[in-house]
């Protein structure tokens, strides 16, 4: 079965809010194989709202919605369901004595329109808000399944594991989803896709979706199968002929970030990195110990943005930076090779570059960075041209200096 889900409010469509509500339900549902195939964010608008109630029940057989139950005027959702599955509503005296006793045991007399929450869509099950005053409800109509839930997140996933789940347990098929999280790094979308068409497109169990970021690529599969073993051997069969074809550039299965994979490598080696940074700012620094446990196998970083500090810090040569400048291969060398040394670590990485908008020169324009690796026996270093913004070239700076270090490691095994 697929589900559908609609956050309702607003408030919503506000660049201040985000619908953290769909992202839990889609959780929750996954784990009960239900795929969640659309979303949507619907204002405060009554008609506008029982419309989009109207093609979700059309296309899929869950439908939930989160919010609108309020007891104001701009609370519509009971309003739209009703009017979608063409059903009326009936005043519950039961559900406003307990809206009226939450409120008096909060030393409080509920207002005459809280009223409005005790109306329930005929057919539908209450289903009891032991966190606010707005109860759910539950409609099973036909094939379908409609649920109404509030929309403040700590109601929302109580209502939903107590009330919900239960339900749910009950009336759907034993389906299990799981899923694949691989991620390339140094390669385009395109370039991506080209390689790998040729094996996901022969399948439509497991879905295959690609996700693009700044030089990181992420492809996710999900297979949905009668059982969680085969859905792992599908998974595995697809992976597996994927991983064929696009080697090494793959550097993890788990969904793990870059700067996990190089840390973990790292650990297991027993071995250490320190970088110095100019462009990049201290963004590897960042990236690297935002992963915990890095502390083992990450010593520190210098960042070296000034010329000055390049000298005093890495003991670059002065006389090299000004005849070959600061964005140059001699000088990401030294600096690798510095920071290697000041650190006493295995390995360290250096950046240095021009992120933009001003400098460049006409052999080394805006975009350009020399990356360089320091390791036992020697230092490499590489020269690249990145094409964006200032951040932009920033990023895709320290997500290649950790590709380069992550190959290091393998080329050394």
């Amino acid at each position: 079965m697929e589900a559908e889900i609609v956050a309702v409010g607003s408030e919503m469509l506000t660049e201040d809010k985000v619908d953290t509500n769909s992202l839990y339900l889609t959780g929750q549902l996954n784990l009960l194989g239900v795929e969640v195939v659309q979303k949507a964010i619907v204002g405060d608008d009554r008609d506008r709202l029982t419309a989009v109630i109207s093609d979700a029940l059309r296309r899929s057989g869950i439908v939930i919605l989160s919010g609108g139950l309020g007891p104001t005027e701009d609370d519509v959702t009971r309003d739209a369901v009703a009017a979608a599955l063409g059903c009326g509503q009936t005043f519950q005296q039961e559900i406003s004595d307990a809206i009226a006793a939450r409120f008096a045991r909060m030393g409080r007399k509920m207002a005459e329109n809280n009223k409005r929450q005790a109306f329930l869509i005929d057919g539908a099950e209450v289903m009891p808000n032991d966190r606010g005053t707005a109860p759910g409800q539950w409609i099973t109509a036909g094939s379908k399944i409609v649920m109404l839930l509030p929309g403040p997140p700590k109601e929302l996933q109580a209502m939903f594991e107590h009330q919900c789940l239960p339900r749910l347990r009950k009336a759907l098929p034993v389906k299990f989803i799981r899923t694949v999280h691989m991620r390339v790094s140094g390669m385009g979308e395109s370039d991506v896709d080209q390689l790998i068409a040729p094996v996901y497109t022969k399948y439509t169990n497991p879905v295959t979706t690609i996700l693009a970021g700044a030089g990181d690529i992420q492809l996710h599969l999900r297979a949905r199968c009668d059982s969680a073993e085969q859905a792992e051997a599908l998974l595995k069969e697809v992976s597996d002929q994927i991983a064929d074809v696009l080697g090494d550039r793959i550097y993890t299965r788990t969904g793990q970030p870059l700067e996990a994979t190089v840390i973990a490598a790292l650990i297991e080696r027993n071995e250490t990195a320190s970088v110095a940074e100019s462009c990049t700012g201290g963004l590897l620094s960042q990236r690297l110990t935002a992963t915990a446990g890095s502390s083992k196998a990450f010593a520190g970083g210098f960042i070296t943005y000034s010329e000055a500090m390049k000298t005093q810090a890495l003991n670059v040569p002065a006389a090299l930076i000004e005849k070959e400048t600061a964005v140059s291969e001699p000088v990401a060398r030294s600096m690798a090779e510095g920071a290697r040394n000041q650190a006493g670590t295995t390995y360290a990485l250096s950046v240095t570059g021009y992120a933009g908008p001003g400098g460049g020169t006409e052999t080394n324009p805006v975009g350009t960075v020399y990356i360089g690796v320091a390791f036992p026996g020697g230092c490499d270093v590489r020269r690249v041209q990145f094409l964006g913004d200032r951040e932009r070239v920033r990023m895709l700076a320290a997500q290649t200096a950790l590709d380069i270090l992550r190959r290091k490691l393998r080329e050394l095994d």
